[in-house]
């Protein structure tokens, strides 16, 4: 089962470079193929300073190891001491343009292993969006394509994991949203979820298989947009919430520090540009607060 799992991930991964590359033909990504000292490896494919983006990334990572580390122990303790093997694409893109949304995806499948105990297995992903400057009817077509990408497993299955997102990609000391929010999900197995293994599996593939449907329109209809320095400045403080996340609360880039991973791949998230400045406040009325009035606060942006 590994091996259908790998061969999905990895042309996932073809598939959203090619989906860069169109808008960036001058500006190839870089590939770099790398071996884990503890077990395994990955290829990273990263596009930098780019016409439209100033940062965009997939990364593949196939990585095995003798003990799971805390952040994929903590919420599952009975875990502890378990060998591993893991494998995901993650993919994150920061276009140049601040009407444009910073966009993020990862799906991901564990096994895990213990002596004289049945193996384990799960997956894990979903993607979220995080706008700069919104619009309303690009939320509502994330969500929508979020949906879409849940509709055949269930009418329950975007609402739950809508509001996982939610509770996921929050910053309890901003109290704040990331952004828009998506989907998420984790531990999904028969075990937890009672779904086998082949649901399972093309669950995550239509997560993975929305995630441009729902990103590549926005893009294409606000790459061009005519923008200011002010809002661009605005576009880079904001991009300081995004680090502040992935630093303190994501749990794949702490699972890749915590596991030996390799820090250049796990850190591409990371946009080149971010600015922070000390006490800062939109103004009342202004477009900037409109973001923090609507869009930070969870919505059923679908109703």
């Amino acid at each position: 089962m590994q091996k259908e799992v790998k061969k999905y991930l990895l042309s996932l991964q073809q598939s959203l470079c090619e989906s860069i590359q169109a808008y960036e033909p001058h500006a190839p990504l870089q590939t770099d193929e790398w071996q884990r000292p503890q077990g395994g490896g990955g290829v990273t494919k990263v596009l930098r300073h780019g016409k439209v983006f100033d940062s965009a990334g997939v990364n593949f990572s196939h990585v095995m190891g003798e003990n799971l580390p805390p952040s994929a122990t903590n919420h599952r303790p009975e875990l502890a001491g378990c060998q591993f093997e893991a494998m995901g694409v993650s993919s994150v893109m920061h276009p140049v343009n601040p009407y444009v949304p910073t966009c993020h995806m990862n799906v991901r499948f564990f096994i895990a292993l213990k002596e004289n105990c049945p193996s384990i297995w799960w997956f894990g992903g979903g993607f979220d969006l995080t706008p700069y400057y919104p619009f309303h009817e690009d939320v509502v077509h994330w969500h929508q394509e979020a949906k879409n990408a849940c509709s055949s497993f269930g009418d329950n299955i975007y609402p739950e994991y809508k509001a996982w997102a939610d509770r996921y990609f929050y910053l309890p000391h901003r109290q704040e949203t990331r952004g828009v929010g998506g989907l998420f999900f984790d531990d999904l197995n028969t075990q937890t979820f009672g779904w086998d293994f082949a649901k399972s599996f093309r669950f995550l593939q239509s997560v993975g298989n929305h995630f441009w449907k729902a990103y590549g329109p926005l893009l294409a209809k606000r790459h061009q947009a005519p923008f200011s320095q002010a809002e661009q400045d605005f576009q880079r403080y904001r991009r300081g919430r995004y680090v502040e996340f992935n630093l303190v609360y994501d749990r794949g880039t702490l699972f890749g520090l915590q596991s030996g991973g390799r820090t250049e791949s796990i850190l591409m998230s990371l946009p080149p540009q971010v600015s922070f400045e000390y006490q800062w406040a939109p103004k009342p009325g202004s477009k900037e607060a409109k973001l923090y009035e609507i869009y930070l606060q969870p919505q059923a942006w679908l109703s």
